[in-house]
């Protein structure tokens, strides 16, 4: 049995869950969620808790079983809470900056780059800070990963756009001092 698969999920007030034949939709006070359900499982509401039961032991079945669970289990917090990453941008001379629903960034190119954001994601900017927040975890990552993407932090001075937990590892040039 899944250890994540067989977990209820319990439901806050406000939120409601209906389940279709091939959609789940979840529906609470920031926004709404759908999905499609995977064959061979199904989900079930009861008594404010949600729970994710899988036809067989068929390993195409055990493969979506925790996915299905926790998949349902970020449209609930999503909805309820909400995701947010933070990225920061380190760098001299590097800028960023909101333009209505763009973010401008200058990032030692000899152009700006222009990101257009996308429906139901917000920016928001503080001097080097970005933070992307939304109702769809997946939503969030993917936007914070395409900004990444423009400028990845390098290892030597660790210039670049980094997430606010993430840890670069530095090397030392070519004295070979730290």
């Amino acid at each position: 049995m899944s250890r994540i698969g067989k977990q209820p999920i319990t439901i806050p007030a406000g939120v409601t869950i209906t389940v279709d034949t091939d959609t789940i939709a979840v529906k609470g006070p920031k926004g709404e969620l759908s999905q499609f359900t995977m064959p061979g499982v199904t989900v079930s509401v009861n008594d404010g808790v949600a729970t994710v039961t899988r036809e067989s032991e068929e390993k195409e079945h055990r493969s979506k079983h925790g996915l299905m669970r926790t998949l349902v289990n970020n449209m609930v917090v999503g909805v309820t809470d909400g995701f947010t990453k933070t990225l920061e941008v380190n760098g001299v001379g590097f800028k960023t900056a909101l333009a209505g629903s763009d973010l401008k960034m200058n990032l030692g190119f000899s152009h700006e780059i222009v990101y257009k954001v996308p429906e139901g994601v917000q920016l928001s900017v503080d001097k080097n800070v970005i933070k992307v927040s939304g109702i769809s975890k997946q939503a969030v990552g993917q936007v914070a990963a395409e900004i990444r993407a423009f400028k990845k932090p390098e290892p030597y001075k660790g210039k670049g756009i980094k997430y606010s937990d993430e840890r670069i590892i530095r090397k030392s040039g070519k004295s070979g001092k730290e």
